[in-house]
């Protein structure tokens, strides 16, 4: 729970540090996925990944997906009692055989598809070229990290908003600024996005308080000697960041719900910032699930108005509303 103990760890995977994910982790994700390899393979799959989902990829093409599709999800909204918390669970086998079925489907037609699948299958790295083992763990990591994430945090910042009338409005103020002049089927453009300041901070301050992720594991490939006490070969290491997100030294009133801490870019970028991981394994889809968060909010909080009807929320081991958390959505 050391904050510099915990960065050395994620920033040295060089030094024996590697992933340490248990069995029925990879049993659910793949050895194949980028969690789980390490050296140069890591290398490569990471760059493939930032393929899919990095910052290039978000501005020229999946922003205008985002935008389309989150618009398409909350248009019907008004009136209902909603479950802001959906619940999927796949079995990895049916999740592989649907993928296998698409992979001879695609390779055996000549026509083309826009989308990160198609991406994996024609664009061939001269470098390193996935086979398919890779290709169906790299979308299932994404389907699986993404939704787990993405979801959690859009439930919890809507529930700290509702609870903070103060910084809902000031989120309200940040989006009815931008859609000022728009018409309603505009969508909102990458500068747009990147002025949502406020938003942005109350996506960081949602997954600190809430603690979305708690830690990673690693895996020691040799005797290794942390703070004077040898972790011998073969043992895993918990890497614990959630006490991290509560260090009055670091975030001072940590139990406190405040966005705006979040305002100076400094903090974002300090060393003990592990809310996305860190070193060579710092999250592909940071960026993504920002914007993905983001564009939820833009259209949830400029079109509706909600009443709380409740939920039990458990924030040990996790954070998570064992009943669902529901609201009454209304439009304004």
């Amino acid at each position: 729970m050391d904050p510099e103990l915990n960065r050395y760890i994620l920033l040295n995977e060089s030094k024996g540090l590697v992933p340490g994910y248990p069995q029925s982790m990879l049993d659910i994700l793949g050895t194949r996925n980028i969690a789980a390899v390490y050296g140069s393979t890591h290398k490569y799959i990471r760059n493939n990944m930032l393929s899919l989902v990095g910052t290039p990829l978000i501005k020229d093409r999946l922003l205008p997906r985002l935008d389309r599709y989150i618009k398409m999800c909350l248009c019907d909204w008004d009136g209902l009692t909603i479950d802001i918390q959906r619940k999927t669970m796949d079995g990895r086998r049916n999740v592989i055989k649907i993928l296998k079925e698409l992979i001879d489907k695609r390779r055996a037609s000549l026509v083309t598809y826009d989308d990160m699948l198609e991406h994996l299958l024609r664009d061939v790295d001269t470098k390193y070229k996935l086979d398919d083992d890779e290709i169906i763990d790299q979308i299932i990591t994404i389907l699986y990290s993404g939704y787990e994430t993405v979801t959690t945090t859009s439930m919890m910042a809507v529930k700290y908003l509702h609870d903070h009338p103060e910084a809902l409005q000031e989120l309200r103020d940040e989006h009815f600024a931008i859609r000022k002049g728009k018409a309603a089927e505009e969508s909102i453009t990458w500068d747009e996005y990147k002025s949502m300041r406020f938003t942005r901070a109350v996506v960081f301050e949602t997954l600190r308080l809430a603690t979305v992720v708690n830690g990673e594991l690693r895996k020691t490939k040799s005797d290794i000697k942390l703070n004077e006490f040898v972790i011998p070969k073969g043992w895993r290491i918990y890497v614990y960041t959630r006490e991290i997100n509560y260090d009055p030294f670091l975030y001072p009133e940590p139990l406190k719900f405040n966005p705006c801490r979040w305002l100076d870019k400094n903090l974002e970028s300090h060393n003990y910032c592990l809310l996305f991981g860190g070193g060579s394994r710092l999250c592909p889809g940071k960026e993504l699930g920002i914007a993905t968060v983001s564009t939820f909010l833009h259209y949830f909080a400029t079109t509706y108005r909600w009443e709380e009807i409740g939920g039990e929320m458990l924030s040990f081991p996790r954070v998570q509303a064992p009943n669902g958390y529901h609201i009454k959505v209304m439009k304004f």
